[in-house]
């Protein structure tokens, strides 16, 4: 699972950052509002967290154009701006939670476990093509046929099918799947794409993973 963190104290940043990959999470940071708004239209996040109070734009700003573009991912605010009307706004404009600033750690993860659960269970199942993916059950199955894929197979999917009709680089591949945070040994991506398309049998006529030479992989429904 991948989060973006927008936060411009650079300390409270940080330490998010550490705790959240120790609890096995993806994590990007962005310390001002443009940036922040930027990688969260990317479209590669499972969550966000967002500060209000921003360089450049500010939390509330990157919530409401988000919105607009988004309406599943989860948004969590973390913030000084503690009044009762301030969260009621923070909420109104989208947020699915609003945490007052100072916070504790474990209370944040669990907001942030519940919100991706919640996600998960509204999703229930991705499709591409004849292909579906049961997000509660872990099962694959192309043509109603059940298709046995390991973990990381099956991580690899999702992400893919995640990002239908987008380009998935394969950085951001071996960082979401490998939880790897540098280019290291991203021939293993080819590994697994081969041993997806062979146990899915993707003929010429089903093929649902493109390779774009040089950059990554796209997953499009023909």
């Amino acid at each position: 699972m991948r989060i973006l963190i927008v936060e411009d104290e650079i300390g409270i940043a940080n330490f998010l950052k550490q705790g959240l990959e120790e609890e096995s999470f993806v994590v990007d940071v962005a310390y001002d509002g443009s940036k922040g708004l930027l990688l969260a239209l990317s479209g590669e996040y499972d969550l966000l967290i967002l500060d209000w109070m921003l360089p450049e734009k500010s939390g509330i700003e990157i919530c409401t154009t988000f919105r607009k573009n988004n309406k599943k991912t989860p948004v969590i605010f973390l913030t000084a701006k503690d009044t009762v009307k301030e969260t009621i706004f923070g909420l109104q404009v989208g947020a699915n939670d609003y945490i007052k600033k100072p916070f504790h750690f474990e209370e944040l993860l669990e907001r942030i476990r519940v919100q991706l659960r919640s996600n998960i269970e509204e999703l229930g199942e991705l499709t591409l093509g004849t292909i579906k993916l049961d997000l509660n059950t872990y099962q694959v199955s192309k043509n109603n046929v059940d298709v046995p894929l390991t973990q990381k197979e099956f991580s690899l999917l999702e992400m893919l099918i995640r990002n239908k009709g987008k380009v998935c680089k394969r950085s951001r591949i071996i960082e979401s799947v490998w939880d790897i945070h540098f280019d290291y040994n991203t021939g293993v991506i080819d590994v697994y794409i081969n041993a997806l398309r062979k146990k899915l049998k993707l003929t010429g006529d089903e093929n649902y993973i493109q390779t774009i030479r040089g950059v990554g992989y796209i997953a499009k429904e023909l």
